[in-house]
């Protein structure tokens, strides 16, 4: 029932992004030039129903096969068809017809305008994708712009991601998440849950899901609180809060529960296109171009074992343990007071 409520809201309610009553599904953050600069190849008709809340299209793309879960229209996925190239791909997943059928209609478009066609859509829900003509273990990336929270059941979405994505591939991906678990009566208010709020995850409750389904070091890229610019709908969501927040998951086997020290340390080489002075891999390592760079095991991974292995000088190994990485906690009952000062890995 609640994906009919969902189709009928983005189908045939939401005609463009002045229908929006709140900023939940709306994306104010500065983008980089580059990603500005593909959005512009993008048809006007396809930009004016985009409802995303951040940026999903991280460094590294050029080649990659990427997937996009409920791709809407298809704004985001005709700037990654530019960003992975002619030799890369996309696909979307999208439940609403409505939608789909503006991204299908400018699909030739598209292609003239690139030079290339690499694009394909799929009708489906994102918490069926075994049910969709997509090959477990085929993508480099998967993607989702605000859609995770509008899924009836998350679980089997992170599931059916984790499954798709080649060894080594990551989810990177923008959602609305909540400071506290949403009550039941919220949650079955349609226009809430249209507007991307009463369907988000209790924060710490997507932490769990995600390291259930083995993603096992969730990492936060960046957030930005929601501001709901309508007291109507403000006092019906009180007292919770909501933040707008990316995440990028990692398909690694080995990863573990806390930062630990194997005395290792990486040289980014400034290689990444659009990334010459430094590589942010969350909102905690920024790695300065050319600088050694300290790093625990798990981000030792994320690097040397992902798509970005070749961008990157690897100084260690994982023979010896030092213990906690200084500054991640860890709980030791040993450790030195003074360690809370030092900044986390």
């Amino acid at each position: 029932m609640q994906h009919e409520k969902v189709q009928d809201y983005y189908g045939k309610v939401l005609q463009g992004k002045d229908d929006l009553q709140t900023n939940a599904c709306c994306d104010p953050l500065a983008m980089p030039g580059y990603v500005k600069d593909v959005l512009c190849n993008v048809h006007d008709e396809v930009l004016t129903r985009y409802y995303g809340c951040g940026l999903v299209m991280p460094q590294g793309l050029e080649g990659a096969r990427v997937l996009d879960l409920g791709c809407g229209a298809g704004r985001d996925v005709y700037a990654l068809a530019q960003l992975v190239g002619p030799e890369g791909s996309v696909v979307g997943i999208d439940m609403t017809p409505e939608q789909l059928a503006v991204a299908e209609a400018h699909k030739d478009w598209h292609a003239e305008k690139f030079g290339f066609a690499n694009v394909a859509f799929h009708q489906g829900f994102i918490e069926e994708l075994d049910k969709l003509p997509l090959e477990p273990g085929s993508f480099d990336v998967i993607v989702s712009n605000c859609v995770v929270n509008l899924s009836t059941d998350k679980d089997a979405v992170l599931r059916g991601a984790y499954k798709l994505l080649k060894p080594g591939g990551e989810m990177y991906f923008s959602d609305v998440y909540a400071d506290r678990r949403v009550p039941q009566a919220m949650a079955e208010d349609e226009v809430l849950y249209g507007e991307c709020l009463s369907g988000a995850l209790y924060w710490n409750d997507f932490l769990t899901i995600a390291k259930r389904a083995g993603f096992d070091d969730p990492r936060l890229v960046s957030h930005r609180p929601l501001t709901i610019e309508n007291p109507a709908l403000q006092d019906r969501v009180a007292p919770l809060k909501f933040t707008s927040a990316t995440y990028r998951l990692f398909k690694l086997d080995g990863l573990e529960p806390d930062c630990e020290d194997y005395g290792q340390a990486v040289i980014y080489r400034g290689t990444l296109p659009h990334a010459p002075h430094g590589f942010a891999l969350d909102a905690h390592h920024y790695i300065e171009t050319g600088k050694v760079f300290p790093i625990c095991g798990n981000s030792w991974k994320m690097l040397a074992d992902t798509r970005f292995t070749g961008h990157f000088s690897f100084i260690g190994d994982f023979s010896t343990h030092y213990g906690i990485f200084a500054g991640c906690g860890g709980d030791a009952p040993f450790g030195d007071e003074t360690d809370a000062a030092v900044s986390c890995c």
